[in-house]
């Protein structure tokens, strides 16, 4: 399986990406925004960091990037696609996945290790865990609340689109477990074809022992499996 990792100008999680790509045998390659073309790959990595400064909207420069023509042709595809924080906004600005990402409820930058429930194991990127599955994995954001009308989250209840949630050690969803805000205590959704994820949480971060943990690391070993 081969892997790219797309590089904005102001990403900061690209070479943290590429190490856990490589480390389970995904094979990445860099890929600069600014690139027409997409190599032959099975995974799009969009990594975490603040494209573009977060100028405008954090995601909304970095949607634009010649090289998101070909993210959304791969996926279109069927190709899978990662975004990471940064990433995720990245993808719901240019359309791949639906909602928005507003700033954090508090209006701070949160820097933390939470909890977060899987509810969506069908998925590539999730059939590693289990359904209900408590994990830890670090967030790094100040614009991480997920926002979308109430058809938009009828939608994704009723598609099984959102795949992570924030929660207390016991899985609970609580307002106090929420760091950020988001609606329905959402920290991760899917489209509806299940090959897109979008999550604000950092796996690639909790992939080795060595930095705190390894929650993260079943997401890509399931990818390279």
């Amino acid at each position: 399986m081969k892997s790219a990792v797309i590089v904005f100008p102001g990403s900061n999680c690209d070479r943290d990406a590429r190490d856990v790509l490589a480390a389970t045998g995904l094979n990445p390659v860099m890929v600069w925004h600014r690139d027409a073309s997409l190599p032959k790959v099975d995974l799009v990595v969009l990594p975490g960091g603040f494209s573009y400064g977060d100028y405008l909207r954090s995601g909304a420069m970095g949607a634009h990037s010649p090289i998101m023509q070909e993210v959304k042709k791969h996926a279109a595809g069927g190709g899978l696609v990662i975004g990471i924080c940064n990433g995720f906004q990245v993808l719901t600005e240019c359309g791949l996945l639906p909602g928005v990402l507003m700033r954090n409820q508090k209006l701070k930058f949160l820097c933390r290790e939470v909890f977060l429930r899987v509810d969506n194991v069908t998925l590539s990127f999730t059939k590693n865990y289990k359904k209900g599955q408590i994990i830890n994995v670090p967030i790094a954001h100040h614009d991480g609340n997920y926002f979308a009308d109430d058809a938009t989250l009828k939608s994704l209840e009723d598609n099984n689109q959102i795949v992570f949630r924030y929660c207390d050690a016991q899985g609970k969803l609580t307002e106090e477990a929420n760091p950020n805000g988001s609606q329905f205590n959402i920290a991760g959704i899917c489209n509806k074809e299940k090959n897109v994820l979008g999550m604000m949480p950092h796996p690639e971060r909790h992939a080795e022992a060595m930095l705190g943990g390894i929650d993260g690391l079943a997401m890509f070993k399931g990818l390279a499996a």
